[in-house]
């Protein structure tokens, strides 16, 4: 009986160790590089948490994260690549297989070129050195995005589909630079997009009895005025102030606060009975996304928030402190409100704040919430519904529509590159031909400009083809091979394209998670008779 708080551990070294992990890497990468490229092939897997048990997919990340293996040693390279495709997801929303695919050719010519007569440590500063080169290469050949290159970095991301490809082009040259394009199930078959140029605000109202058109279910109210608030309003007496130049004036209001049934039933009894033209809409979100939010809006409608947290005395308000809008739409579960053309410079320099915040956040949902923010605020909000005949089939096209919206979005942030992994290739070619300062920097551009040729290779392969009798061992600026086509030409002249930041971001991943295995010489997991017998 072991005592409690005794974990036994099992310990693994050297060459037999790395042997593992490798193995591991290999068995991920080989379930997850099938679906490289315009020809590469679908995965099925089963797992509890897809619909029916099971999901067919050609999305790297989706694949990566349904994998664990039963060898511990094997589970950890698993689990270490698995963090180099998600990281590479979360910053760019695409690049996941070419992260996995580049993170194994690493680890597997890092193995083959670091010997013992090399110092190991300084190959892999080396390879960080260069990467880091490449890297500044990447970015300076970049190009910005068009809208008609847009159109291609949505259908290539998006498997080829060329309808996919122009849902999402026209919903990102709707919405604008700023605005923010979401993706969601469709309750139809259907697959098609709704641009929203205004305030989404993910609330309806809170009584029917506010409904002023009955066939959509909607209250719309146009040039109307605006209470932001976010402390709970349980008496009508305490907007008295501004309700009464309304009445008198005959203007509308949509308050946007926490109302009690009392105060709920008032303002729905003054609409039926004596026209009086009111909504009323819960506040979006929770906690701290709640109060950023209602910041956002009252700023973007020019209205004062009041608000427990700074202490404002709702007891105080004037009817200047009203915010106002051109027009808002509100229906039974969210609010649009399209607000006056007047720019507004506390506006700008607030959406410059936060695109920084985007620059600097680490965590997705964090940078997807900002994204929303800088949305509401300056641009349109576009919604693509992604419907199918079966629930495989939608699942399988959420998946390509969601990393297709997520390149568009990187590509109009730091522009884009010839595709296919050409831009990957053309840099191994210059590094090939650099001037070596040691034995280690020889290794590290040896290892380097093996594995930066392995994504090209990759897509050659997964299309039937061999690499050997299609590349050249020169660069030709933007030139490749299209395997859809099985034409040879200028990648962006084919449409053939991606963007900047998902390849550098799945290089920098890949690199990374590689060269911590590479200097990996003991692994320690829990032994396996400690799990078997707990």
């Amino acid at each position: 009986m072991l005592e409690q708080g005794y974990n036994p551990k099992d310990l693994h070294f050297d060459s037999a160790g790395r042997r593992k992990l490798v193995s591991g890497i290999t068995k991920i990468s080989q379930a997850v590089k099938s679906t490289l490229g315009p020809r590469g092939k679908t995965v099925l897997i089963e797992s509890k948490a897809h619909t029916h048990g099971i999901t067919v997919t050609k999305d790297g990340v989706t694949v990566a994260k349904s994998i664990d293996l039963l060898d511990p040693v094997e589970n950890l390279a698993v689990k270490m690549m698995k963090e180099a495709a998600d990281r590479t997801s979360s910053t760019a929303g695409d690049g996941t297989t070419t992260a996995i695919v580049l993170t194994e050719a690493i680890v597997k010519s890092g193995i083959k070129h670091i010997s013992d007569k090399l110092n190991g440590t300084q190959v892999l500063r080396d390879i960080n050195k260069h990467t880091s080169n490449v890297i500044k290469a990447l970015q300076k050949k970049s190009k910005k995005l068009t809208p008609r290159r847009l159109l291609d970095v949505a259908t290539i991301s998006a498997n080829n589909d060329k309808l996919i490809g122009k849902i999402i082009s026209q919903t990102y040259q709707a919405v604008g630079s700023d605005g923010i394009v979401t993706v969601e199930n469709s309750q139809t078959q259907e697959t098609y997009h709704e641009v929203t140029k205004g305030i989404l605000v993910e609330r309806g109202y809170t009584s029917n009895l506010f409904v002023n058109n009955q066939k959509k279910d909607e209250c719309i109210l146009e040039d109307v005025k605006i209470l932001v608030v976010d402390q709970e309003i349980n008496n009508i007496l305490s907007i008295e102030k501004i309700l009464k130049p309304i009445i008198n004036s005959g203007d509308r209001l949509l308050i946007i606060g926490t109302c009690n049934n009392n105060v709920i039933n008032t303002l729905a009894a003054n609409v039926v009975r004596n026209g009086l033209k009111f909504c009323n809409i819960q506040p979006p979100q929770f906690g701290y996304k709640q109060n950023e939010l209602m910041g956002d809006i009252a700023m973007s409608v020019g209205a004062k928030y009041f608000s427990e947290k700074t202490g404002d005395d709702l007891s105080l308000i004037k009817f200047e402190d009203l915010g106002h809008a051109q027009k808002v739409i509100v229906g039974k579960d969210s609010t649009v409100i399209i607000r006056s053309e007047i720019d507004n410079p506390d506006v700008s320099k607030r959406v410059e704040e936060l695109w920084y915040q985007h620059k600097t956040s680490k965590a997705k949902h964090e940078r997807d919430f900002v994204l929303q923010r800088i949305a509401s605020l300056s641009g349109g909000i576009g919604v693509i519904y992604v419907g199918g005949n079966s629930d495989i089939e939608q699942k399988e096209k959420f998946d390509r529509v969601d990393d297709a919206v997520c390149a568009v979005r990187s590509a109009l942030e730091d522009g884009i590159l010839p595709g296919g992994g050409m831009a990957l290739y053309n840099e191994a070619l210059l590094l090939k031909n650099l001037a070596h300062e040691s034995l280690e920097d020889k290794a590290a551009i040896t290892i380097l400009s093996e594995a930066l040729k392995v994504p090209n290779a990759q897509i050659l392969e997964n299309a039937g083809l061999k690499p050997e009798g299609i590349m050249n061992d020169f660069v030709i600026p933007s030139y490749g091979y299209d395997v859809k086509n099985l034409a040879s030409g200028d990648m962006y002249k084919m449409g053939i394209i991606d963007p900047v930041k998902v390849t550098k971001n799945a290089l920098l991943n890949a690199v990374s998670v590689a060269t911590t295995i590479l200097s990996t010489n003991a692994i320690i997991t829990l032994a396996r008779t400690y799990e078997t017998n707990k």
